[in-house]
């Protein structure tokens, strides 16, 4: 009988595209097939279905089928994510080290980051107690003199009348409101001083007090007085407080006739103890009364809300004259604009230049975020380094899963749940630090900041943070050892994952290093530029002598006419060398006048000083250096009419030999002459990083509000301090004693600066300690890994010194690269930031010098301990370990 073939072409075709692998097992059974079709069915059919299965079985054609018996497992199995936990405990306890350094890492930066937050939130959140703090505003003015755009909150007594008769409309309340300051209350023998204001009735509404006791309309009353539920329970304990009687500063008897309760820490009103009405205030004083229509006199402060259908562009736009449109025509060519500061801005944006508002707080709000965010990116770095750095341990279990059926989705998921799991622990771990060194942090940031642990935001916050962190930190490592060949990495391979070369297998954990060094050195010398502009400014001659100098305020009636009677008294006790008075602190300026002339003025100049009255020890006092003419003397009566100017006066005024030169002050009747008599250095009253303003001092014994004394220096502060507390209770038995020292108001004008160093310098300390915790952990695990050429090179006669420098350059050249980033972005930011200073500091080449020099110390000291270590360990034991 003739065998029958299959078609040579149908043949051919299974040949030439049939997969190789299973080319003869198919051909052999389709074969089998075409035998058995032919006996039942007929060559000619037989020949049909061998070319139709034959075309079937091409590989563009070939379909595997699904496996019905198992189905595909779910990434997210409970099952398996216990098995990955589990996993991932037994790491956790078989490599302690790295997981301190994994877990202790995490920790400290999410510590950092939560501490950030907290200052965020507080800061951000500023003056939302006020209820309608977004359509409150204050209302300030804008001017133009010599040139120059000067912003400011002081305004004109009028301008309350002109808005509220003209411009009512627009607003919901207004108050016309003095300056907070101290002040004495006084309740029967008790005597307290306290920070207080005069406002309006309708201030307590605007600012939306709670009120404890009484009601928001307490201050309608003529001679009333609203309390802090602090002042409250301190002057009157657990009695009731309303309709009591009180003095203030002796002189004006009130009633209580309401209880606030105190207002929070991150409120601009925070010290307000009490509020009085603004009408015993506008007619307990004549330079008040005479204020009531001056439109040139601007010595007090106007809150506004706008009306709830308005906005703050079209309200600004309608008063934008208000003031210029009332003013003479000399006063006119300042150009007075008058506008709104909304109450949402009154903290983070207070900075204006030329006009505009540029910043302020909130500069430092996103610097210290985006700190924040690197110091916690620093730490997930240390967490990718070493779980990438350490794939080869790993690489056999991942292929055995790989062999067994994980798919990535799973492998994915598993390093994913060991990232959260070591998050987790970190996570209790900074909580703990946060609670540990928030009270350091409030002393530090001024704040009173705390843990919101019963508030349930606080934890759907927190888990949201350390799933994010967890995503991280443990996304690049899932990726990437999810993406290990099976083969490859059962065999051992080093470089299993099918993205990986021999070349280019540690590029990517050499840019974290960089990255996180190049944050570290940035904040190194971030930290000493602060640090230099605030001893730059603290060195700068002040033109006075602060040490031993006190100052008291003369808060009541019975300071006045008692100058001769305490100056005596105090220089005979001992405590003092001399005494004076002044009309402002000495380390502050409480007046602005203008309307100065003399000869040779530049009649386009508007000449605006500051004017201090003082009396004739007041520079023997202070002790202020004179560079021409001499100090006021008794020994002159013509001095009531004379000058003591400073050199910027000298300066602004364009005069050569200033001793003898006339400056008349007014054009009306009660216009004066004054001859310029001496010529001191400048003196710092305002701040220290502007240059000091051109400034007169005139005698006055009556427009005084300031008492200085000097300390002798031959005895202790403590003790002369008893005895002026003595002669003042003796001869002011009526007043409290306060008193404050001209060094500690000096150094608190450093306060922000010093507050913004201190903070990121304990960060850039922070990022550092996280940054050498992942080097020490790479160095380790690099010494680990080159054990055996370690000892090779050793028996072949390699010295320790050649080991460490083998072992140390690496990460020495990855610093240098860091720290050539570095240098020009912080020279970029800080140089900018220095330029809101007038008076500053130089940024020199030795501080990223001494930066570079430091970051590569704190390297080798890191790296040299796992290096020498390696290096000295006996070449015998280097070479037996597998």
């Amino acid at each position: 009988m003739k065998t029958s073939k299959p078609p040579r072409w149908a043949t051919w075709l299974l040949e030439a595209f049939a997969h190789p692998d299973s080319r003869e097992e198919v051909q052999g059974d389709l074969l089998e097939l075409y035998a058995y079709w032919v006996e039942t069915v007929g060559e000619r059919k037989a020949r049909w279905r061998y070319w139709l299965n034959a075309l079937k079985l091409m590989r563009p054609l070939a379909r595997r089928k699904p496996a019905t018996h198992y189905s595909t497992p779910f990434f997210l199995s409970p099952v398996m994510i216990r098995n990955y936990l589990k996993v991932a405990f037994r790491n956790l306890v078989k490599n302690k080290v790295y997981s301190f350094i994994n877990i202790g890492g995490l920790a400290v930066g999410m510590a950092v980051a939560m501490l950030i937050g907290l200052w965020l939130y507080d800061e951000l959140s500023f003056n939302q107690y006020h209820k309608n703090y977004d359509r409150v505003a204050q209302v300030m003015q804008q001017q133009t003199s010599n040139g120059k755009i000067y912003t400011q909150s002081a305004i004109p007594f009028p301008l309350g009348n002109e808005l509220r008769t003209k411009y009512g409309g627009e607003f919901k309340y207004l108050s016309m409101a003095s300056w907070e300051g101290e002040h004495i209350l006084t309740y029967g023998d008790r005597k307290f001083s306290k920070s207080g204001c005069y406002m309006e009735p309708d201030a307590p509404r605007m600012f939306s007090l709670t009120m404890l006791r009484g009601s928001e309309e307490g201050l309608k009353e003529p001679n009333s007085i609203l309390l802090s539920e602090s002042v409250a329970k301190a002057v009157f304990g657990e009695a009731d407080p309303l309709n009591k009687l009180m003095k203030i500063d002796n002189k004006l008897d009130v009633k209580v006739t309401g209880v606030y309760e105190d207002l929070p820490y991150n409120t601009t009103f925070r010290d307000l103890a009490f509020i009085a009405p603004w009408d015993l205030y506008a007619t307990s004083e004549s330079w008040i009364k005479r204020a009531r229509d001056e439109w040139g006199n601007n010595s007090f402060q106007l809150f506004a809300q706008i009306n709830d259908q308005t906005h703050y562009e079209t309200v600004n736009k309608r008063i934008l004259k208000a003031r210029y449109n009332n003013v003479d025509e000399s006063e006119k060519k300042f150009n007075a604009r008058i506008f709104l500061h909304p109450m949402r801005d009154w903290h983070l944006r207070s900075n204006w230049e030329e006009g505009v508002q540029t910043g302020g707080l909130i500069e430092y709000v996103w610097l210290f975020g985006i700190v924040g965010v690197f110091v916690l990116l620093l730490a997930c770095i240390n967490f990718m380094n070493l779980s990438t750095a350490r794939s080869e341990k790993r690489a056999k279990e991942i292929g055995i899963r790989k062999a067994i059926g994980s798919v990535r989705s799973q492998l994915i998921s598993q390093f994913l749940s060991e990232s959260l799991l070591v998050v987790a622990v970190a996570f209790v771990l900074a909580l703990l630090l946060v609670q540990l060194s928030l009270p350091w942090f409030n002393e530090v940031a001024n704040k009173r900041m705390e843990v919101l642990w019963t508030h349930p935001g606080f934890w759907l916050l927190g888990l949201g943070f350390s799933l994010l962190t967890g995503l991280v930190a443990g996304s690049y490592p899932a990726l990437y050892l999810s993406s290990f060949e099976p083969i490859k990495a059962l065999k051992g391979n080093r470089y299993a994952s099918r993205f990986q070369t021999i070349r280019f297998v540690s590029i990517p954990r050499k840019v974290l290093v960089v990255l996180q060094f190049t944050v570290s050195v940035s904040l190194i010398i971030g930290t000493i530029i602060v640090y230099r502009q605030i001893q730059f400014s603290k060195n700068r001659p002040i033109g006075y002598s602060r040490d031993g100098l006190m100052m008291i305020q003369m808060k009541s009636p019975e300071f006045y006419g008692k100058f001769e009677l305490l100056r005596s008294e105090l220089k005979r006790s001992g405590a003092i060398i001399e005494m004076a008075e002044s009309s402002s602190p000495v380390t502050s300026v409480w007046s602005n006048n203008g309307g100065f002339e003399w000869a040779g003025k530049d009649p386009s100049l508007d000449a605006d000083f500051s004017t201090i009255w003082v009396t004739h020890e007041f520079g023997k006092t202070v002790g202020w250096q004179f560079k021409e003419g001499r100090d006021f003397s008794r020994d002159f009566s013509t001095d009531s009419s004379s000058l003591v100017v400073n050199e910027a006066a000298v300066k602004f005024m364009g005069i050569k030999d200033p001793i003898g030169t006339v400056v008349r002050w007014g054009t009306d009747s009660r216009a004066r002459s004054f001859k310029i008599v001496g010529v001191i250095k400048d003196m710092i009253m305002d701040s220290p990083y502007d240059p000091v303003k051109q400034a007169f001092y005139l005698l006055d014994y009556e427009n005084v509000n300031w008492i200085d004394l000097k300390l002798n220096p031959a005895k202790s502060a403590s003790e002369s301090v008893a005895k002026i507390e003595a002669v003042f209770k003796r001869v002011i038995p009526s007043a409290p004693f306060d008193y404050k020292f001209a060094d500690e108001e000096f150094a608190a004008k450093f306060a922000a600066e010093e507050r913004i160093g201190t903070l990121a310098s304990g960060f850039a300390v922070l990022a550092i300690f996280i940054s050498c915790l992942g080097m020490f952990g790479l160095a380790s695990f690099v010494v680990e890994q080159r054990t055996k050429e370690i000892g090779v090179r050793k028996v072949l006669g390699a010295s320790v010194l050649n080991l460490w420098g083998l072992l140390s350059k690496d990460f020495v050249f990855l610093v240098l690269i860091a720290f050539g980033i570095a240098t020009p972005i912080a020279y970029y930011f800080l140089h900018g930031w220095l330029q809101k200073y007038e008076y500053r500091t130089e940024i020199s080449w030795w501080i990223f010098a001494a930066s570079g020099v430091g970051a590569l110390t704190i390297t080798l000291l890191t790296v040299s301990f796992q290096s020498i270590k390696a290096a000295l360990m006996n070449p015998v034991r280097s070479l037996r370990t597998e």
